[in-house]
């Protein structure tokens, strides 16, 4: 196990491990810091961008996956279903291009880009930008035409303001030890989820959080081979296990539990977040099917085996959070001062 994995099991272990008491003081001085710095945006110390049209971050406050972009996939196909025309607006975390705003499209390499930014594109096909200053980014997607911008992991990217802010927790893990990098996995204090608007649990929540939550599913709804695209159904399976699993995404067991239920049997390959593949990645032994998730899918067109397939999922959620969703957006787009600020960009 590598020093990262062995940190994550730690600082996500209740009541954490012995060897991270040293790192408190550290944690202690990291939410100090961050206090400081949100004073900053909200006393106008630092700028922050407001844009003529809605904008909605999804974010977390851990580090590790949380299934953020599948709910940013669903928000943006509830939004085209209700007349928006939304865009994307991310980092392009692991993308190497040195020009931004970087406009994604079908033919954009991932490596330039990043692997979510392109997974988002190819699930959705609205607008995408990658850029790792967020505002730029934003207006970039307003000039396309886009009035409405959904965000995805700008939780902590003060500088962008935001009309909606939904934050994603994993129901498995919650928050940990519940104290601040490096003494365990928080972004920011366990007290900023009562600043967001929603909160948004994913799969079965196993600890309680200070506020109210929505629940999230991560819904598995077909198969899709990884080299030509080709689709299948989830069963019969499209190969035959067992299988070599990979995973790299922040939570990989999630994952291989999925895999689990659907009767998918084999070794499991975790690997870290954003991990770069090349053919020596995938060349396990003995030969088998190759199974992994669409994120990875998105680096391995060219690298896997021919018998490789991606589990594609979406995020399914409650009646009522998208009823608050487009009650909230009503809201937003009646008040004087969007309205003031770009009458034509408004939806509506």
């Amino acid at each position: 196990m590598s020093l990262a994995s062995r940190w994550l099991d730690a600082v996500y272990r209740p009541g954490g491990a012995f060897w991270l008491v040293p790192l408190y003081p550290l944690g202690a001085l990291y939410r100090i810091l961050m206090a400081r710095r949100a004073r900053a945006y909200a006393t106008g110390r630092k700028a922050v961008a407001r844009l003529p049209v809605p904008v909605i971050v999804v974010g977390n406050i851990t580090l590790g996956g949380t299934g953020k972009s599948p709910l940013v996939a669903w928000l943006v196909r509830r939004l085209v279903d209700n007349g928006w025309t939304p865009g994307i607006v991310t980092r392009g975390y692991g993308g190497r291009a040195k020009n931004h705003p970087l406009r994604v499209s079908a033919n954009t390499d991932p490596a330039e880009c990043g692997d979510e930014p392109a997974m988002l594109f190819r699930q959705t096909g609205v607008a995408v930008v990658a850029d790792p200053n967020r505002p730029r980014g934003a207006r970039a997607l307003v000039e396309q035409g886009c009035d409405i911008i959904v965000s995805d992991d700008g939780l902590q990217h003060l500088a962008l303001g935001r009309d909606i802010e939904i934050v994603v927790v994993d129901g498995a893990r919650g928050l940990g030890n519940r104290r601040c990098l490096p003494a365990g996995p928080l972004r920011e204090p366990a007290g900023r989820l009562s600043e967001a608007d929603a909160v948004i649990v994913t799969g079965v929540q196993a600890t309680p959080l200070p506020v109210a939550t929505q629940s999230m599913t991560l819904v598995p709804v077909r198969w899709r081979r990884v080299a030509s695209g080709e689709a299948a159904p989830l069963a019969p399976l499209p190969f035959a296990p067992p299988v070599h699993a990979v995973a790299g995404i922040g939570h990989p067991a999630r994952f291989f539990e999925t895999l689990e239920a659907l009767g998918v049997t084999g070794e499991r390959h975790p690997l870290t977040d954003h991990h770069v593949f090349d053919a020596t990645t995938l060349a396990f032994t003995p030969p088998r099917p190759v199974v992994m998730t669409a994120k990875d899918a998105i680096k391995c067109k060219n690298l896997a085996p021919a018998d490789s397939w991606a589990l594609e999922i979406e995020a399914a959620l409650p009646a009522g959070f998208e009823a608050w969703l487009f009650k909230t957006l009503e809201i937003i787009n009646d008040t004087p001062t969007r309205a003031d600020n770009d009458e034509e960009g408004a939806h509506g």
